[in-house]
């Protein structure tokens, strides 16, 4: 199957009690058995539950890989990888990342001894230099949040393989429509499906994906023992909403487009993040490595003035202020003071997440009413 007729049927059968086109919802807690361990595959919800395992099935097979992993958030996701390490494991992290994940990975897991390096991947080369005999995981955004940095999946998998460490991908925002890390050379690609992948703001979720079979059953265990697992309610709202992530990632990369390159022309705007830009830093790599460069967009106003930028955020009528992004709906944010409040700032800034800097996630709107919003916000 190609990727848009995978988004509809790929992993999905129809229902085998009655031919549901859709899994039904089994809001069910536990299963009958005939005998002691005589069951139809469910036992325990926790465990597995039908309307989970046709959501982990349609994860894999957008991903290309062979085994999907549902999680009651990207976070649960991202702790259910952690749980593969040790206590004086080290893990060599991209700088410029998602706030919840450089919490998690600071004030959680620093506090169980395992080690953690923040470093720039523009130059995937470099990462090498970090690799010792401890090193056992390299986690990557890419792009990244919220500076849209493009690292290099094959060159950073080329790498790993020579020293016997796995490579995790976050691939939250390019989804698998734009880029499929497995297929790049990846062990584990993590998505906080809460965005795209749901689509539609009605969710909280996370996803794992790897083709290595003794990688899955760790994870699997992991995922049955520490029970981080998502609902068959949210299970199914994020089946509805892949069936639609083509055409939704397609808008969303239109529009995109316009709205970064009318940023870019903007008097007030200093800097403009966009991959797209053949400026942006590893451009080329993007054009490799992705379909198209996506609905994110990062940009920070002339002076880099915090007042300013939080004028603009207040003033969009169109764009809502708000946490999270990938809905169908644009939404706008200060990752300072919102998504990546969690990082000290001397840290954030090192990364240019300055104090102006405003986070975009473009939405399926008409593309003129978004630039309008924007010009009218921005003054």
């Amino acid at each position: 199957m190609k990727f848009n007729t995978k988004t509809i049927h790929g992993g999905q059968k129809p229902d085998a009690a009655y031919g549901a086109i859709m899994p039904p919802i089994y809001q069910t807690s536990t299963f009958a058995q005939s005998t002691p361990g005589g069951h139809k595959g469910y036992e325990y919800a926790r465990s597995a539950n039908p309307t989970r395992h046709a959501l982990e099935e349609s994860f894999a097979s957008i991903e290309n890989g062979k085994f999907g992993l549902a999680f009651g958030s990207g976070l649960a996701a991202i702790d259910a990888v952690l749980k593969l390490l040790k206590p004086g494991d080290e893990v060599i992290s991209t700088s410029d990342l998602y706030g919840g994940t450089y919490r998690l990975f600071t004030k959680i897991y620093e506090d169980f001894g395992i080690k953690f390096l923040f470093v720039g991947m523009n130059n995937a080369e470099r990462i090498e230099d970090y690799i010792t005999k401890n090193t056992k995981l390299i986690w990557v955004e890419t792009p990244t949040n919220p500076m849209m940095n493009i690292i290099d999946i094959v060159a950073t998998a080329a790498i790993v393989k020579r020293h016997n460490v796995l490579l995790a991908v976050d691939n939250t925002f390019a989804t698998p429509y734009l880029q499929q890390p497995l297929d790049l050379g990846a062990d584990i690609v993590m998505h906080s499906a809460t965005k795209y992948l749901g689509g539609h703001s009605d969710l909280v979720m996370g996803a794992l994906v790897v083709k290595d079979k003794e990688l899955a059953d760790r994870l699997y265990f992991i995922q049955n023992a520490s029970g981080a697992i998502c609902g068959p309610q949210d299970a199914f709202l994020a089946l509805r909403g892949i069936k639609t992530l083509h055409v939704r990632m397609q808008r969303h990369c239109e529009n995109g487009r316009a709205v970064a390159e009318y940023l870019n022309e903007h008097p007030k705007i200093e800097n403009v993040y966009w991959p797209g830009f053949k400026s942006h830093p590893n451009h080329d790599i993007a054009k490799t490595q992705m379909k198209d460069f996506g609905g994110m967009v990062s940009f920070t106003t002339k002076g880099n003035n915090y007042e300013a930028s939080i004028k603009i955020v207040e003033n969009l009528k169109i764009f809502t202020l708000a946490e999270s992004l990938g809905g169908v709906e644009s939404l706008a944010g200060h990752p300072a003071s919102m998504t990546h409040a969690s990082i000290p700032n001397e840290e954030r800034e090192k990364t240019g997440i300055v104090d102006s800097l405003i986070r975009l996630s473009v939405g399926i709107e008409d593309e003129a009413d978004l630039i309008a919003d924007l010009k009218q916000a921005i003054g």
